[in-house]
């Protein structure tokens, strides 16, 4: 089944994301995730099959596989268990929602990168660093760092997040939790990237988003994703070169080579690139997970 209106939910539509919508149930949120697609900040018409159920179930995966690090909002992905009439929409909601609480998200996009490429790329390329911390010279397109960064961006409301450095953050934020971000991210991170790694797929950079609950800092949102992170094929990793991937960026790849200019309205997408776009969603969810999806 494909979702893209969820407009069946007789409930406040909280946030109407790109890909998920989020709707207030008073102390509790539900999160759902459509099959809608975006690349560079636009939503496409067409929709890829199976996608909100791949997010949705690694999210699930990573929230509990990291849950020894820090807390996290989820309550329950269980339908049956959701209250009021949601429970009836077994068909629509199983394996692509889930109910979490409402934890108040902090204003800042925690990144972390373990291998160069991006945006990191381009301005190491003009400058040496990146978000103000000195990288080694000499290095190349998708090399290892000798160490993780933690490279946060604040949060934009519209258009493109602004990469910024971790003493800004700071300012923003404060110094004390800046440095739990920093701290959670990296741990999340390592954690994440070496259990990817032995199931043959290096995790690149992945983005977190924290928020807090009656003073407690929690994980929220979506979890080392193939939306919030590049996930390469570990087999045919070659510093040097673009790698084999297994998120979006073969959709960003298609619409570079289209020559479109990144503004609305996006192109119409050809059925074969919506096909590669769901093989390479359910690939990354079954190589992770060793479940069929």
């Amino acid at each position: 089944m494909l979702i893209n209106d969820t407009s069946f939910i007789n409930l406040p539509l909280m946030i109407k994301g790109k890909v998920r919508n989020v709707y207030d149930l008073g102390d509790k949120l539900l999160i759902v995730v459509t099959d809608r697609v975006s690349a560079f900040d636009v939503v496409f018409d067409e929709l890829i099959p199976d996608k909100g159920r791949v997010l949705n179930s690694i999210s699930n995966f990573w929230f509990n596989y990291t849950s020894d690090i820090i807390k996290n909002h989820v309550i329950t992905t269980d339908v049956k268990e959701y209250p009021g009439e949601l429970s009836k929409f077994v068909e629509e909601l199983s394996g692509r929602s889930m109910l979490v609480k409402k934890i108040e998200m902090l204003p800042a996009e925690c990144i972390v990168r373990g291998y160069l490429d991006g945006s990191a790329l381009k301005e190491y390329q003009r400058t040496g660093e990146f978000c103000g911390i000195k990288l080694p010279t000499g290095l190349k397109q998708g090399d290892k760092l000798p160490e993780p960064i933690f490279t946060p961006s604040t949060k934009a409301a519209e258009g493109h997040d602004i990469n910024v450095s971790f003493e800004t953050l700071a300012k923003e934020i404060g110094s004390e939790m800046a440095e739990k971000l920093k701290n959670a991210s990296i741990a999340m991170y390592k954690k994440g990237s070496e259990y990817a790694l032995s199931r043959g797929i290096i995790l690149a950079d992945t983005k977190f988003e924290f928020g807090t609950l009656n003073g407690e800092l929690m994980i929220g949102d979506e979890v080392l994703t193939p939306d919030s992170s590049r996930f390469w094929d570990a087999n045919e990793y070659e510093p040097g070169r673009p790698q084999m991937s297994f998120d979006k960026q073969f959709l960003r790849d298609y619409l570079e080579s289209i020559g479109w200019d990144k503004t609305p309205p996006a192109p119409k997408l050809p059925k074969e690139v919506i096909e590669k776009t769901r093989a390479k969603y359910v690939e990354a969810y079954e190589k992770l997970t060793g479940k069929k999806l």
